[in-house]
């Protein structure tokens, strides 16, 4: 029995499990934000295209 409980206190596959995971988590957190910043950039670019779009077709014809 004390053989196998000093096995087991030796053993750490699972706290390399538990990096990796907090590796992914830690990504997962920088790709949210950095979506979340691009989105609203990409958001008002096409608006102004489309008042820009709107204004033109508002125009009248010279």
């Amino acid at each position: 029995m004390t053989k196998f409980l000093n096995k087991f206190a030796k053993d750490e596959s699972g706290a390399t499990a538990i990096e990796y995971g907090l590796i992914a988590a830690l990504i997962a957190v920088v790709l949210i934000a950095v979506m979340g910043t691009l989105s609203d950039g990409l958001t008002n670019a096409f608006e102004g295209i489309e008042t820009e779009l709107n204004t033109a077709g508002d125009a009248p014809a010279a």
